[in-house]
């Protein structure tokens, strides 16, 4: 079963509190519909993006890095992103260490 957008980020949200990582979405996109954007900034000017797509050779759905580097220069690759598709999530995770959670079981369905 394929989640909707609103309930994988709700989820999302809920396993990154139970590993005290803050989190928040910085902007809601479709309810139903939508895809979604990790943005994960290690407080240091530093950031990535990630976005869910298929391994090409299994079919699994995996999360890829976007883009990565200077904080404004991921933020700036996350607004050319969301002037394509208006109904993109975009949830941002504040981790010194690093941890987005992305490659834990259930997160890339």
């Amino acid at each position: 079963m394929r989640l909707t957008a609103r309930i994988w980020v709700d989820a999302y949200l809920t396993r990154l509190r139970l590993y005290d990582i803050p989190a928040f979405v910085v902007a809601h996109g479709d309810d139903t519909a939508g895809a979604v954007l990790v943005k994960l900034n290690t407080l240091d000017g530093q950031a990535a993006c990630y976005q869910r797509s298929f391994d090409l050779m299994t079919g699994q759905r995996l999360w890829m890095e976007l883009s990565a580097g200077a904080e404004r220069e991921v933020d700036a690759s996350i607004t050319k992103q969301r002037g394509f598709d208006p109904d993109l999530w975009v949830v941002e995770v504040e981790d010194r260490a690093g941890r987005h959670l992305l490659d834990e079981p259930g997160l890339a369905d």
